[in-house]
């Protein structure tokens, strides 16, 4: 039964690929997908890893393969392949491991002529591809579940295909999740050999690349962090409520094909407001620019080194479910976020001092003291590094 529904599985997919066809040619147009979309659809220039023993570790997009890091550094990164989804995660697993051991993971239908043997599969988070498991599990692969979670959002969604997790999770040799909760959703949803773990990105402590100087007329640096859109109009409003003499502003988007478009929305507010503002690429900060637009990827921990007040994106709108607090705590900024941190439950609750508003309070909030984030808790990734050189 279980080995019909995978044929059916692939019967479907390889339908959906068909028509989608016509798409992909056009889409590998647009600059944002034109290494990643014939790689993944077309396999071109998409080899399969040829090391036998190596560890192959899969993660979505750039956050989650930074995460990574830590393992990498344990493993040996001689010993590490990596398979990623978006470019973006592509660039940053370039940086962190041999570029020629780093591929796009291709589109389902095609694993199993792309698979060959790997000493252990590692999978981070929600990448929960039914054929990526079960043909690793053909070719005699250990696989492994890493950084598991199942927000309160997704978690309504996944219960109503309890079925094909089921099925999904018999291929999965062992999974680490981020907490209890995580342990006992997992659980239910058939995941079997569960250890409680903790969120590896919390074992990955910032470590600053570049020390950047301001301009001495700045007395405080307010940064806008990992904003999605929406957040940075509204947010650029509450500003405009407060006191910004001698304040610098960066505004760092989490997505930088969102750039340009940031771009003329802080030129517009600038001009509206008597700002100066700049480009991180092109002036820096040291220059008497008021506001200036972080449109330099992997840059972040280095502005929340200088950073006084970190207003963090991705958790004033519904939908999002917020960003890692534990980067700018471990520069003791005073944090601002919003109410929707579904996804981050977990890291918010190891940061003392974050200051939780609705995105029309982030103006009222920046009147007053604010209090320094902090957090003394740091978690380490033995426990998963054992089960993976042991595989």
């Amino acid at each position: 039964m279980k080995l019909f529904f995978i044929y059916f599985y692939c019967a479907v997919l390889s339908l959906f690929y068909i028509a989608a066809l016509p798409a992909s040619f056009v889409i590998c147009c647009f600059k944002k997908y034109r290494r990643a979309v014939p790689s993944r659809f077309f396999l071109y220039k998409n080899m399969p890893f040829s090391n036998k023993k190596g560890i192959w570790l899969h993660a979505c997009s750039y956050g989650e393969v930074s995460s990574l890091t830590p393992l990498i550094h344990a493993i040996g990164s001689d010993n590490v392949n990596i398979s990623v989804i978006t470019k973006t995660g592509f660039d940053k697993a370039c940086q962190i491991c041999k570029s020629e051991n780093v591929r796009f993971l291709p589109y389902e239908i095609f694993l199993p002529f792309w698979i060959k043997k790997q000493r252990a599969l590692v999978v981070t988070e929600a990448e929960l591809w039914l054929m990526l498991f079960y043909i690793a599990k053909k070719r005699g692969i250990k696989t492994i579940l890493i950084n598991a979670r199942i927000s309160d959002n997704s978690y309504h969604k996944y219960k109503k295909f309890k079925w094909f997790y089921k099925i999904l999770f018999s291929f999965v040799d062992e999974v680490h999740a981020q907490s209890e909760t995580d342990k006992k959703r997992l659980a239910f949803l058939g995941a079997q050999h569960i250890k409680v773990s903790g969120n590896i990105k919390s074992s990955l402590l910032p470590k600053i690349t570049k020390r950047y100087k301001i301009n001495n007329i700045y007395k405080r640096v307010i940064t806008l962090a990992s904003t999605h859109i929406g957040e940075e109009a509204a947010l650029l409003e509450q500003l405009s409520l407060a006191d910004l003499s001698n304040t610098l502003i960066i505004v760092a988007p989490r997505h930088p094909e969102r750039f340009e478009a940031v771009h003329k929305l802080l030129q517009s507010w600038a001009n509206s407001n008597g700002k100066i503002y700049g480009k991180l690429s092109k002036e820096g900060l040291e220059s008497q620019n008021d506001i200036v637009l972080c449109d330099t990827m992997g840059e972040l921990v280095n502005i929340y080194a200088i950073t006084n007040i970190t207003i963090l994106g991705g958790s004033f709108l519904e939908g999002i479910g917020g960003h890692n607090p534990l980067e700018p705590a471990a520069f003791n900024n005073s944090i601002i976020s919003g109410k929707f941190f579904f996804n981050q439950k977990e890291l918010y609750a190891k940061v003392d001092g974050i200051m939780i508003c609705g995105i029309q309070e982030v103006g009222e909030k920046l009147k007053g003291e604010l209090p320094k984030a902090s957090t003394a808790y740091l978690e380490n990734t033995n426990d998963i590094v054992k089960t993976i050189l042991n595989a």
